[in-house]
């Protein structure tokens, strides 16, 4: 067996065979994000909130257990029994190096991501690391753990601070030492969602980290994402002839699988219009170059009992519906994909943590303030606190001209999401963090192992309208 590489459109193993990868990312384990695991606000608030509340030792005790229970043997198993063959695994470059001991290598990172690499590997799974929060911040949201909304901050973000990006290059490089050679590692994802609002500041990371990655490791496949938030190649051009053995990622959420859905999906011939539309938008660029093409994050999140009651079962088909036509428009392309996610509380993993279990029980009431205050960016029902931000958005729109109001990364963000995301989900969130921490007082080490141990595949629940789906769509006929 030997290294998967990019051959023209597809991927391929070392006989030239196409290798189709189908699978989900591990999100919400190696970069914690506040509606899969339940906490408000951003990772690295969390972390500090709970070492003061409870001590550094208790604190770090607890998310060790996280990490080693968030994914075991057990989950591996049932992944590969669905015929899925790849798991995307999102990190954090906290876990390799300390912002104050900046390019000291933290061999403790290793940890869990090689456990969980040769878990696997057990499996015949393929796994693609994914750079899910650079230094300083490479995007404009929560999952790239900077606490703001703005992505090109003068003094402190990734955009504008090159030691930011040369220690995201440094960490790369220690990383490439580290994998080369492995054969279940089917690649490297450098930087998951940029937001660079100049569209071209992207483009020269890229060469840089690929120049980098590519002086260590000459082997593995690299998958690039496209400009603000895995969905813009407009401004790429001619550099995909510098990079070879590189695939690109696209990131195909579609509206129709959210709350705020433009209109109910019953799939007419518009509505399946739109999608395609949306998905083919994303990879022109690539189709106009021959280039292969990843989906990389995709797929709807699904109503609970708790908050949506008598309606989410109706809610639910809707959004199974969603997913059944857009992988009916994949599989025309044979396109390589990961949705997700795998694991959360609920919202849209395959798997999800039991209402039953210890962490639920602990939070659950907190959990149901977080919803009804919508503190969480992603798939939001605002409909309990609209009339608290609806002022706020009318105030804009009428001292704002129209033609000042667009500003990045518009048009994926309306003025209503920008309200949001510094509004809610981040001045309100903040609030909360604390809140969160001291539901921890007075737990020893192991009602704490205890609570971590919720998230055991064990002690999770199987979201099995789309686990059958992704069984059904999780391998395609060998073309002719």
């Amino acid at each position: 067996m030997s290294l998967l590489k990019v051959s023209g459109t597809k991927i391929v193993d070392e006989k030239g065979e196409e290798v189709i990868l189908r699978g989900a990312g591990l999100g919400g384990w190696m970069n914690m994000e506040n509606f899969i695991s339940g906490y408000p606000g951003c990772e690295y608030q969390i972390r500090a909130a709970l070492a003061e509340t409870i001590g550094a030792e208790k604190s770090e005790f607890f998310f060790d257990k996280f990490l080693e229970y968030f994914f075991q043997e057990s989950d591996a198993k049932f992944f590969s029994s669905l015929g899925l063959n790849c798991i995307r695994l999102p990190f954090n470059y906290h876990h390799f190096e300390d912002d104050m001991n900046p390019r000291i290598l933290k061999e403790s990172g290793f940890k869990h991501l090689d456990r969980v690499i040769d878990l696997c590997s057990q499996y015949n799974i393929y796994t693609i690391l994914d750079l899910h929060t650079a230094p300083g911040g490479q995007n404009t949201d929560w999952h790239s753990d900077h606490g703001g909304h703005i992505a090109n901050c003068k003094y402190h973000l990734f955009w504008n601070q090159k030691d930011f990006q040369d220690r995201t290059i440094w960490l790369w490089e220690q990383l490439a030492v580290h994998y080369k050679g492995n054969k279940w590692i089917a690649g490297y994802n450098p930087l998951n969602e940029p937001t660079d609002p100049y569209h071209i500041r992207v483009i020269a990371f890229y060469d840089r980290v690929y120049t980098a990655i590519r002086a260590v490791d000459p082997e593995h496949a690299i998958f690039f994402d496209g400009n603000t938030f895995a969905s813009d190649f407009s401004h790429f051009g001619d550099s995909h002839k510098k990079w070879e053995n590189t695939a690109y990622s696209i990131h195909d959420y579609s509206t129709f699988g959210f709350p705020a859905a433009p209109e109910d999906y019953v799939g007419t011939e518009s509505q399946q219009r739109r999608l395609r539309r949306s998905y083919e938008k994303k990879r022109e660029w690539m189709d106009a170059r021959g280039l292969c093409v990843w989906n990389g994050e995709w797929g709807p999140v699904y109503a609970r009992k708790q908050y949506e009651g008598e309606a989410t079962e109706k809610i639910n088909e809707v959004r199974y519906h969603v997913l059944k036509d857009q992988l009916s428009i994949y599989n025309k392309d044979r396109l390589s994909w990961s949705i997700w996610l795998y694991k959360d509380i609920g919202f849209q993993g395959m798997v999800y943590v039991s209402t039953k279990s210890a962490y639920m029980t602990k939070f659950a009431d907190f959990l149901a303030k977080k919803h009804r205050l919508a503190v969480d960016a992603w798939g939001a029902d605002v409909s309990a606190v609209q009339h608290v931000y609806q002022p706020l958005i009318n105030h804009v729109l009428e001292e704002i001209p129209e033609r000042f109001r667009d500003l990045y990364p518009a048009p994926v963000w309306k003025l209503s999401d920008r309200v949001g995301r510094l509004a809610r989900n981040i001045l309100v969130a903040e609030f909360l963090v604390n809140e969160w921490a001291a539901h921890f007082v007075g737990m020893d080490e192991a009602q704490l192992d205890e609570l971590a141990k919720s998230f055991l595949f064990e002690e999770c629940e199987k979201r099995e309208g789309l686990n059958k789906i992704l069984t059904d769509n999780a391998t395609l006929v060998k073309e002719a």
